[in-house]
Parts: C-alpha cells; sequence; structure tokens
C-alpha cells in the first residue's frame, strides 16, 4: 500500500509539467526535501519508509544508519532504483536495493559501526511517487562505538545541519516515546535551523513500548512541550515483524487498530498514525506547490501578452487567399518605403541606441571623413614649391623673367583641382554602399516573403548602381567647371598685393576657442609597464587643447595637451595587439607629455580611428606627410638661393593656398546637394511611386508572394505556443482553486527549547515568569496556592514538579476562567497561563474539549476539595 496523499498529487503536479513541456519549458517547482532528525534507534528510517509506503531501507538494532541516505523520488511510468555509484545497473527488486545499501555503507564505514558524511545517492522511479528529495540521516549519539571517532556526537550533529539548515527542507524530529521529551536532541536542533518552527513536525514513535500505566497523552495533545505543528504519534513495526516480513498493509491496519482501541489515544486517532503523517506531509506538498503557482503564471502571462500582437494577424489567417496577398504586398512595399526614408531622413520613433542608421553614418562620411580626404590629399609643400619653381622658369624659358608669371599659378591650381576627383569620387563609393546596406537593413522585414524579398533588393540596388553613374558624372562636370575659369576676382581670393605679405600660419582658422568637438574614450598606448603600462583615459577635444580625464564625470584632469605644433601621423598596430593606433607629436621635435616625443592613441576599429583623425583635422591637427628626401632636394636648395625666385614661389604658393582653399570649400559644400539630389531623394522617390510597378511587371503576385517554409513554421509554432499558454493558465486556474491550503498554525511558547532539558547550559535559561510548568494552574489568591490539584502528565520532566512560584497576578486568571464555572473536572490542567500575550487562551491547544479547563481556581469548589 503506498502514501495514497502522494498519488492524489502526481496527476496535478503532471498537469502543471505537461503544461510547461508543451510550451517547450521546465516546470521549476521544487518540492522541498524531507529530512529525518532523531536519536539512534529512534525509528527515522521506518518514518521514512512509512511515508514512500515502500519497504527497502536497512534497519535493526544500534547504530544501522551510518551514512546519509539521499532518497530521491522520481515519477515515471515504470518502477526501479538505481545507485550513483553504479549507475548502469537498474534495481527492480527492493530486497537488493536493501542489501546494496548495506553493502554500500560497509565499504565505506566498515562492519563495525563506522559512520561517514559521505552519503548514499539512491533514485527511485515509480508511477506512485512525486519528484521528491528524502533524507535518512544517522542517529544523534554521544559515545563512540566500535571504529567510531572521539568526536562523533560533534560530526553526526554537524552532518545532520547541514541537511537540515535549507530553507526547503521539512524537518522530521522523531523521538521515541519510551524517551524523555525535554531531553530530545531532534527538537533540539530542529529550533537551532527553525526558530519559528515553520518546518518541523513533531513525531513521535514506539508508544506501543511505553510502560504500562503511562502514556504520551500530553504530547501528542501539544500540552507539555508544545511545537507549532503539534506532534504525531506512529506505531512501526517491530524488528520482529520486519524478520518475519509483516505487510506494510497489515502493520497499518495493526496500527490504526492500536490506536482505537488504546484509552488514552482514541479521542485523537483519526489525527495519529502514518496516513495522518503522509497526509500532513503531502498537505506541505501542496502548500508548496500553491506558493509556486503565482510566479508560474506571471511567467506564463508575460509570454501570452508578447505574444498577443503577433497572433492577431494570423488568427484568422488564410495562406492561399489573392485579396490577402494584394493587400499584404501593397501594405509591405509601402512599408519598406517608410522605413528606407526613416532611416535616411532619421525618425523620434523606434530610435536605435545601439549603431548609427544610414542617415547618420552618411552624414558622417559628408562631414567627417570626406573632408579628412580632401585634407589627406592636401599637396606636400616642399614638392609645391619645387612645382612652383619649376612653372615658373618653364614659363621664362630663356629669359629671366622680371614679374611673377600668373600662368604658373594657372598651372598649379589646375594640377591641384584635377587631384579632387578621388576623394569626390571615393565618397560617393562610400554614399552608395551605406544606402545599400540601408535597403538590405529595411528588406529584414520582409523575410517573410523570400521572393519579394529578393527582387525587392535587386530592383532598388539596380536603381542606385544607375543613379550612381549619372552621380559621379555631374561631380565629375564640377570639377571640370571649376578647372574651365580660375576667377581671380573671387571676393575671398587675396589677389597679388596680399600674396607677398601673407604667411601660411595665419591662414589657419580655428574655431571658437572654448567649443569642444569630440569626447570619447581613448587607450595612452605607449606609457611604460614601470609608470603604470597602458592605460584608457576619457578624451576631451577643444580647438585649442587635447584633455584627458580619469572617467567621463571629468573631475580629475590628468594632462592638457596644447595643440600649437602638433601633427598626427599613423603607427602600425602591434603584433599581438587587436587595436587601431595613431600618433599626436610635435613638429618642433618637443616632448608631447612628459618625456614622451609623441603619445600613441589606440581606438578599437579603424572607423574609430578616421573618425577622430577627421575630428582633429577641426581642431586644426593635420596629418603628417613622408618627407621623403631625394636628389631633387638638392636643386630646390639651389632654386632657393635666388632671392628674387624665392620672393616669386613664395607669392604664387600663397595665391594656390588662397584659390584652392576656395575651391575645397565649394566642393565640400556641393557634394553633398548633388548626392542627396541625384542618388538619395531620387531612390527615395524611386521606392514611392515606382518599386510596385517594377515589382508587378518582374514576376506574377502569387510567387512573389509565396510564403517561406520557416515562415509558416514559424506561425504554426506561435499560434501552438500561444494556445499551449492559454491551456496552461487555465491549468494552474484550476489547479490553484481546487488545491485547499491549510493555514499556518499560530505561535505557540517553545522557549522550553532553548534550556531542552537537563543537558542543555545554564545560561539560557528564562525567568520563571516566562515559563510556568506545564502540570501548574496559575497562581491563586488565598491560603490553598494548588498543590493538591497538580497531578503530573506521564512522561513529564522531573524539573516541572517544583512547587509553584506566585509570579503571575491571580486576578487576571481568575476572570479569564469566570465565564465557564461549570467545565470539566480539574484530572487534566493543561497549560493555562503559559499562552504568549498575542494569543488567545483557548488557540495552542489540539483538543477541543479540553480547551476550557481552567476552572479548578473557583473560590467554592475549595472547600469541598479541601474536606
Amino acid at each position: 500500500m503506498g502514501n495514497r496523499g502522494m498519488e492524489e498529487l502526481i496527476p496535478l503536479v503532471n498537469k502543471l509539467q505537461d503544461a510547461f513541456s508543451s510550451i517547450g519549458q521546465s516546470c521549476h517547482l521544487d518540492l522541498p526535501q524531507i529530512a529525518v532528525v532523531g536519536g539512534q534507534s529512534a525509528g527515522k528510517s521506518s518514518v521514512l519508509e512509512n511515508f514512500v509506503g515502500r519497504d527497502f531501507l536497512p534497519r535493526g538494532s544500534g547504530i544501522v544508519t551510518r551514512r546519509p541516505l539521499i532518497l530521491q523520488l522520481i515519477f515515471s511510468k515504470t518502477e526501479y532504483a538505481e545507485f550513483l555509484h553504479c549507475k548502469s545497473k537498474k534495481f527492480t527488486d527492493f530486497d537488493e536495493v536493501r542489501q546494496e545499501i548495506e553493502a554500500e555503507t560497509d565499504r565505506v564505514t566498515g562492519t563495525n559501526k563506522g559512520i561517514s558524511p559521505v552519503p548514499i545517492n539512491l533514485r527511485v522511479y515509480s508511477p506512485h511517487v512525486l519528484n521528491l528529495t528524502l533524507i535518512d540521516l544517522p542517529g544523534i549519539t554521544k559515545v563512540p562505538v566500535g571504529d567510531q571517532p572521539q568526536d562523533i556526537e560533534y560530526q553526526i550533529r554537524d552532518m545532520i545541519l547541514q541537511f537540515i539548515s535549507r530553507e526547503s527542507s521539512l524537518i522530521l524530529a522523531v523521538t521515541p516515546a519510551n524517551m524523555d521529551l525535554a531531553n530530545s536532541d531532534a527538537l533540539k536542533m530542529a529550533k537551532e535551523v527553525d526558530p519559528q518552527g515553520l518546518r518541523t513536525i513533531g513525531v513521535i514513535t514506539k508508544l506501543d513500548l511505553m510502560d504500562e500505566g503511562t502514556d504520551a497523552r500530553d504530547v501528542l495533545e501539544n500540552k507539555l512541550l508544545p511545537l507549532r505543528r503539534g506532534y504525531i504519534g506512529v506505531v512501526n513495526r517491530s524488528q520482529k515483524d520486519i524478520d518475519g516480513k509483516k505487510d506494510i498493509r497489515a502493520a497499518l491496519a495493526a496500527e490504526r487498530k492500536f490506536f482505537l482501541s488504546h484509552p488514552a489515544y482514541r479521542h485523537m486517532a483519526d489525527r495519529m498514525g502514518t496516513p495522518h503523517l503522509q497526509k500532513v506531509l503531502n498537505q506541505q506538498l501542496t502548500n508548496h506547490i500553491r506558493e509556486t503557482l503565482p510566479s508560474l503564471r506571471s511567467k506564463l502571462q508575460s509570454q501570452l501578452l508578447s505574444l498577443e500582437k503577433e497572433v492577431e494577424e494570423y488568427k484568422n489567417f488564410r495562406p492561399d487567399d489573392p485579396t490577402r496577398k494584394t493587400k499584404a504586398l501593397l501594405q509591405m512595399v509601402q512599408q519598406f518605403g517608410v522605413d528606407f526614408e526613416k532611416r535616411i531622413e532619421g525618425s523620434g520613433d523606434q530610435v536605435d541606441t545601439l549603431e548609427l542608421s544610414g542617415g547618420a553614418r552618411i552624414n558622417r562620411i559628408f562631414h567627417e571623413r570626406f573632408p579628412f580626404e580632401l585634407v589627406k590629399m592636401e599637396f606636400d609643400e616642399k614638392d609645391l614649391r619645387r612645382e612652383i619653381s619649376y612653372a615658373i622658369k618653364n614659363i621664362h624659358g630663356v629669359r629671366t623673367g622680371l614679374f611673377t608669371p600668373d600662368l604658373a599659378f594657372e598651372a598649379i591650381v589646375k594640377k591641384q583641382v584635377v587631384k579632387l576627383k578621388e576623394p569626390c569620387l571615393k565618397c560617393v563609393d562610400l554614399v552608395i554602399q551605406e544606402l545599400i546596406n540601408t535597403v538590405r537593413q529595411c528588406t529584414n522585414k520582409l523575410g517573410s516573403y523570400p521572393r519579394l524579398r529578393e527582387e525587392t533588393e535587386r530592383i532598388v540596388t539596380t536603381h542606385i548602381r544607375e543613379r550612381e553613374g549619372k552621380t559621379k558624372d555631374q561631380i565629375l562636370l564640377l570639377i571640370d567647371i571649376e578647372l574651365s575659369y580660375i576667377n581671380t576676382n573671387h571676393e575671398d581670393f587675396i589677389g597679388f598685393a596680399n600674396a607677398q605679405q601673407r604667411n601660411t600660419q595665419t591662414n589657419k582658422k580655428r574655431a571658437i576657442p572654448n567649443q569642444v568637438i569630440r569626447r570619447g574614450w581613448l587607450t595612452i598606448n605607449n606609457i611604460s609597464i614601470m609608470k603604470g603600462g597602458s592605460k584608457e583615459y576619457w578624451f576631451v577635444l577643444t580647438a585649442e587643447s587635447l584633455s584627458w580625464y580619469k572617467d567621463e564625470e571629468e573631475k580629475e584632469k590628468k594632462y592638457m595637451l596644447p595643440l600649437d605644433n602638433l601633427k598626427i601621423r599613423d603607427v602600425e598596430k602591434g603584433f599581438m595587439s587587436n587595436k587601431h593606433v595613431f600618433a599626436i607629436f610635435n613638429t618642433e621635435q618637443r616632448n608631447v607629455y612628459k618625456d614622451l616625443r609623441q603619445i600613441e592613441l589606440a581606438c578599437d576599429s579603424q572607423e574609430d580611428v578616421d573618425s577622430w583623425k577627421a575630428s582633429f583635422l577641426r581642431a586644426g591637427v593635420y596629418p603628417e606627410k613622408d618627407q621623403t628626401e631625394n636628389e631633387d632636394g638638392a636643386q630646390e636648395n639651389t632654386f632657393s638661393m635666388d632671392p628674387q625666385l624665392e620672393r616669386q614661389v613664395e607669392t604664387i604658393r600663397n595665391l594656390v593656398d588662397s584659390y584652392v582653399g576656395i575651391i575645397n570649400k565649394s566642393i565640400r559644400d556641393l557634394m553633398p546637394k548633388t548626392i542627396m539630389h541625384l542618388m538619395i531623394n531620387n531612390t527615395k522617390d524611386f521606392i514611392h511611386s515606382e518599386l510596385l510597378a517594377y515589382l508587378y511587371s518582374s514576376a506574377d503576385q502569387s510567387s512573389l508572394m509565396e510564403e517561406s517554409a520557416e515562415q509558416a513554421q514559424r506561425r504554426d509554432e506561435m499560434l501552438r505556443m500561444y494556445h499551449a499558454l492559454k491551456e496552461a493558465l487555465s491549468i494552474i486556474g484550476d489547479i490553484s482553486t481546487s488545491t485547499v491550503t491549510t493555514p499556518v498554525p499560530p505561535p505557540v511558547d517553545d522557549t522550553w527549547l532553548q534550556p531542552s532539558g537537563p543537558h542543555s547550559p545554564p545560561p539560557q535559561r528564562r525567568a520563571p515568569s516566562i515559563i510556568l510548568p506545564p502540570g501548574r494552574p496559575p497562581a491563586v489568591r488565598g491560603p490553598t496556592p494548588g498543590p493538591p490539584l497538580i497531578p503530573i502528565p506521564a512522561g513529564g520532566p522531573s524539573p516541572f514538579s517544583a512547587p509553584p512560584i506566585p509570579s503571575r497576578p491571580g486576578p487576571q486568571n481568575v476572570f479569564a476562567a469566570a465565564p465557564d464555572p461549570f467545565s470539566a473536572p480539574p484530572q487534566i490542567p493543561s497549560r493555562p497561563a503559559r499562552v504568549p500575550p498575542g494569543i488567545p487562551p483557548g488557540v495552542p491547544s489540539r483538543r477541543p474539549p479540553a480547551a476550557p479547563n481552567r476552572p479548578t481556581i473557583i473560590r467554592p469548589a475549595e472547600p469541598s476539595l479541601l474536606d
């Protein structure tokens, strides 16, 4: 005969498990483990066996359980057992399980009573159990025997505490009835880890072995030493019964007969015995399941809400409906156009905070990357001066010129303007790449219809490529226009008069002095390990200085570097480093920072390096040019020796600088406008007005709107998940209404557990005004304090037979008893005035008829008793 209560719980848990497995998740109920604690030979293993309803643990006299047994019950359709130490073997005969436990115990501990904290792990698979963990622990002993160590008491105590300290464990404190309850180590240890008594249940065994004329009635009625969850009495099989293979069914019938026939227990037989213990423990499991239901329900509800919106469009879905296909096609093309425009033009709703969108990237190309490319191709000073001197010499020919020739200016300017073609075309290529990436990102939403996505991407990309040619032609035309006429009458052009006095350094126009150009993290890469090694700082670049701080709060400034005479050079990436590095140095060969001639700054990507370089350009810090000394240097020096030629070179150099600056300014302004007009805006218009027509002409609607297998599977899975979630929620609703939870019993005065009898340390004793002896009525005014009315309960500890101490005010107790003067005779005085202050006097009593048994103090009754 198994545990009927557990068998009733199994379908309930299985329903929950099925509900969760249908949505591909596991149901974490984490049922509490049940541990038995008690003295040696108290009957712990028998109590555990009774709970499972199976006969498989070794039992006998003396110390039998010498290693903790962790018994995992697992629900399964077939019944068998397996041990962790021999996984390959499945045991179907439970007698073999017992023999294996005994053999494994002897293997580690020897055969001479030795103990070990190393647990035996046993799993029992059965259709009659819940997924539970039960722990059979060695009994608490004090004196070592056989091979046991001298500190056996402390070893076993630590072993037990290790298992019962978990908040999710239920503690069965097992005490034999033929032992004084005040000496129970099990109750004392349970109190240490569970001071509130919420998970401790007292179990009294061996009730049939008590001396004749004694009983444990007061203990079982929770009067003598009260526990919050009370005590349950059980009668296990004797060793003779076990040896004689007495059936568990017959043992339970004998136990029932014992409680019904015993005069001290028959009134509470329904609250005694193994079936009631099973019922109480199963109710604890039910309570636990109910407590976990709210979190499981909220988990399911949040998933259901997240699916609700997507499922709405699939509820009435018919894949082959032509009207639905037409509608979906129009909606998707329209949505694609809106998404493309939002990504290019920017949008306030659904802002991507993880990376730059297409429009922001194109903006960076226009205003950071393109100006940087223009500056990178800027002329080298030495080469330029040499070219100007050659031009002047060649124009004069055999003659020696007296004046500076303007033809030399035009020749040099045109040569510089032609160089603009390369960065301008590169800028167009970069923008095209970003546009194509943006189109791909926007077509991700068309993933449900692969053919539609493919065609849309192809048509729009082809159109962009067509516009690429026209845009590049227009940009080359712009440069050709600039080449066709050199306008020396431009208002920003300095003219010949000013060119002779102008200095190149004054040509640098700085931004507003305090304007912050950029902030961000950079790593200073070339600080030696002796001085702290590479470190990341927060850099702030303004128009006049570069500062770095400890962090982005900008409170602790590490250094400020003025930008005068600084330039940038590239640094090769280190062999083991994945950082991209560039360096800042001083053109006058001075130290930049401490004893460093240059500081190397490292970024995570080349894109970041280019971006920082562009920011330094805005601040007037330019890249270094490769200075290659060659033979022509000597020739230039010979030209420089002629003062007149030197003046003419300087004049034309200033004129070229001024005019190229005007051209650059014009190109930097016209490039974004040209690209926007001829490519980006044109593509937007094409998507809005012509894309649909191209799609219809490229393929028929049914093939375009053919759903992908993945999408059909996803839709089916989503609908299945949606219905499974609803089903799971309804199952949880049924369970939460069908399972009845029992409230936690009210607290009791369990301070007796701290003194815990004669073996406890005396400092823990409480004042007697708090702990009244269980067998004593409250103090009474008058000459008769009550000794004749104090029968000592069976099994009561001797300390409680001391004379009463009148520490409580009498009137309060008299009034408490006054309402019921005709109650039962005073033969069983319950724990009268020991009720904690916040609880009504009748609550802790487990036996309703015995609750109002305090009128022994009524004055009229006293004379008759004395007579």
